[in-house]
């Protein structure tokens, strides 16, 4: 009986450590106010590849920087038409928009057109972007459903994490405004 309650008291504690690593939130994101990591990656504009570079977009205006899972599942295309739908609102706000997945930079290619209708780029996070932007969705590859809005000095001042993509265009876009 004394082993038995011994094995079981020894479990519970192996077992405690790891309950409390999955008891943690889903998803991690940078505080508000901390500072931008800074990168720079290849993205797509209608269907065309350059080189997104974020301190020199920040030196125009802030920049609004929504990562997503994965390009045409249902909500990640119904997330890029939204934003599409919302970019002149951006623009006269100033602002920059970069969507950013894991995907490979052919399969937003198309997107960038077929989604985004052109609207606005899509970039390439590479492993070392997720890592900084703490926004792995497992060890996938993909990343979380996360939105920052990030002011012209490099500090976040909105963070926005859920898998759920609706409410992460008209928050982003309210805090673009309030930077004015």
């Amino acid at each position: 009986m004394k082993s038995t309650i011994r094995k079981t008291l020894a479990a519970l504690l192996l077992a405690a450590p790891l309950a409390l690593v999955t008891a943690a939130p889903a998803f991690a994101s940078l505080e508000r106010g901390a500072s931008a990591p800074r990168f720079t990656t290849t993205a797509a504009l209608a269907g065309r590849t350059f080189s997104f570079d974020l301190a020199a977009k920040l030196r125009q205006g802030p920049v609004v920087l929504y990562f997503f899972p994965r390009a045409f599942t249902q909500g990640c295309t119904l997330e890029a038409r939204a934003f599409a739908e919302a970019m002149p609102q951006f623009t006269a706000a100033g602002a920059t928009v970069l969507g950013m997945s894991g995907d490979d930079i052919a399969t937003l290619q198309r997107f960038s057109t077929e989604e985004c209708r052109d609207a606005f780029p899509v970039g390439r996070a590479t492993a070392d972007i997720i890592r900084q932007y703490d926004v792995a969705l497992g060890t996938s590859g993909m990343t979380s459903r996360t939105s920052y809005v990030i002011a012209a000095d490099g500090r976040v001042t909105m963070v926005h994490s859920d898998m759920d993509w609706r409410e992460h265009v008209n928050m982003t876009l309210a805090a673009v405004r309030a930077l004015r």
